[in-house]
């Protein structure tokens, strides 16, 4: 991650605005700004963190706080696409695990469709290709950044994680820059931006603390 918790947050890196007119950080400043990131084909985005993330939207003044919605992929590329982005967004159409998660729980209208659509502005985060060879540094880097106690693993369990994740990191097509850049850890993820534009924090899953979150930003 470029920055931390409490300085400027960066700018986010956006391949295309599917919804809404296209905006930054910085046309943002005086709003606290929550970003809700997802993946097309995650099933608890769409039964945790994006339904968190519309009330909140219809709980608040546009001039107050601002909710966006970034789609991102850090796996099964073929499926968390811009173009699945687009039919979601503009037809309800999941496709994938998403489906068949929300279908068996019947999260599902009658046409197989997502039964909410989402009220604030969509991007598809921009994915970088793959074009570097996996090496030792870069798998060491990766775990450091992600597995804060690692260096007290035993060294088996040490070796098991690096293989594991050298396998990850050959199986992916693309690099996502703003989930990189944020040091997200998987989806649903949260981002909160204060009204000075700093980052104040990034949360992983859904734990019902989103109002609470901007309540406490707003009075500051």
């Amino acid at each position: 991650m470029t920055n931390q918790m409490g300085e400027l947050a960066p700018p986010l890196r956006i391949s295309e605005w599917v919804q809404g007119q296209p905006t930054t950080l910085e046309d943002l400043k005086g709003k606290v700004v929550v970003i809700e990131v997802f993946q097309v084909n995650c099933p608890g985005c769409f039964i945790y963190g994006l339904p968190e993330a519309i009330e909140l939207s219809k709980s608040y003044s546009i001039d107050n706080v601002a909710v966006l919605g970034l789609a991102t992929a850090f796996e099964d590329f073929d499926k968390n696409n811009l173009e699945n982005l687009k039919a979601l967004v503009n037809d309800r159409k999941p496709i994938g695990e998403t489906l068949r998660s929300l279908g068996d729980q019947g999260q599902l209208d009658a046409e197989m469709k997502i039964p909410y659509k989402i009220p604030f502005p969509v991007a598809m985060d921009l994915l970088l290709k793959e074009d570097h060879p996996v090496n030792d540094i870069k798998v060491t880097d990766f775990v450091r950044s992600n597995v804060e106690d690692f260096d007290m693993y035993h060294p088996k369990d040490k070796a098991e994680l690096l293989r594991r994740v050298r396998e990850y990191l050959d199986s992916r097509s693309y690099t996502p820059a703003t989930f990189e850049l944020y040091g997200l850890k998987g989806t649903p993820s949260t981002i909160y931006v204060d009204k000075k534009g700093n980052l104040f924090d990034t949360k992983f899953g859904s734990q019902g603390t989103m109002k609470y979150t901007v309540d406490k930003l707003l009075s500051e």
